[in-house]
């Protein structure tokens, strides 16, 4: 019984000095500095586990469709993808590197993510990470998926490709930053 009293003990100490840790602003929330371990292991687990429980969209055309990537790549750089992850030929805006997390360059969700999550994530954003959640934003979901379409095929996509595809009569190429 005075095994259980003491677990239950530090249990309560354990409690307290977290809180006090947290709330009483001992924990940095600059961008600058590196979340602890444990609380990115935390964040990463919460944020995959949630995509993962929420993420249940079924595609309304298919992905494959050349028309359809090309049109998710003019997507992905009319709505302003391209300034926080890039695009083939196209680095990041500087502003990324102030960012806690910082933007992933989204190739390795092209090659591993299903295209319901990349969707689910493009469409509602994560919190505390910049990611914006375009629903907000009253985007179409048509054009949502037509990026989703762009990020499956983006590991293989040349910067020549991607000029071309984001090519516009009126603003001409995007251009390399």
């Amino acid at each position: 019984m005075k095994f259980l009293a003491a677990i239950g003990a530090l249990a309560i100490v354990a409690a307290l000095g977290s809180a006090l840790y947290f709330y009483g602003g001992y924990y940095s929330v600059a961008a600058v500095e590196p979340h602890l371990d444990v609380v990115a292991a935390a964040v990463t687990a919460v944020r995959e586990a949630s995509i993962d429980k929420h993420a249940r969209g079924t595609p309304p055309m298919a992905l494959d469709d050349g028309a359809v990537v090309k049109a998710g790549a003019r997507a992905f750089a009319n709505e302003g993808c391209m300034d926080c992850h890039g695009a083939p030929g196209v680095p990041p805006d500087r502003f990324t590197k102030g960012m806690n997390p910082e933007p992933p360059a989204l190739k390795e969700a092209g090659e591993e993510d299903d295209p319901g999550q990349i969707f689910w994530v493009v469409k509602n954003g994560i919190k505390m990470t910049g990611m914006p959640g375009f629903a907000a934003t009253k985007a179409d979901d048509r054009e949502l998926w037509q990026i989703v379409a762009f990020v499956k095929k983006l590991p293989t996509v040349s910067a020549e490709e991607f000029r071309a595809w984001t090519a516009d009569a009126a603003a001409g190429p995007v251009q390399a930053k």
